[in-house]
């Protein structure tokens, strides 16, 4: 799917994700997605779009807003900074879910 809008701000997105209906705040540890008390396998879900932040002068500040979904109904946010917080397992899991958005795109 095309990237339709582009929001100025990571809260902009996030904001009117929601009122896409992409209700479930989403945390990814290692290959699962988390959402509460509930844990999904990350690969059941598909980006459905993206929006990327970076920051003027500060690495740290960097972002990517993920708007997922699975084909069980859950549509969900993730939110990903760049950097050293973020584990190896994880990084693989969002560049398996990157690989299917970009495969779709063909």
């Amino acid at each position: 799917m095309k990237q339709q809008f582009h929001y100025a701000t990571v809260t902009e997105a996030i904001e009117q994700l929601k009122k896409q209906g992409f209700t479930v705040d989403l945390n990814l540890k290692e290959n699962h997605l988390i959402a509460g008390e509930h844990t999904y396998p990350a690969d059941e879900f598909e980006i459905v779009d993206l929006y990327r932040y970076e920051g003027a002068s500060d690495p740290a500040d960097e972002a990517t807003v993920y708007a997922l979904a699975n084909p069980s109904g859950v549509k969900g946010i993730l939110v990903s900074g760049y950097g050293i917080s973020v584990d190896e397992a994880s990084t693989e899991t969002l560049k398996q879910l990157h690989y299917k958005y970009l495969e779709g795109k063909k």
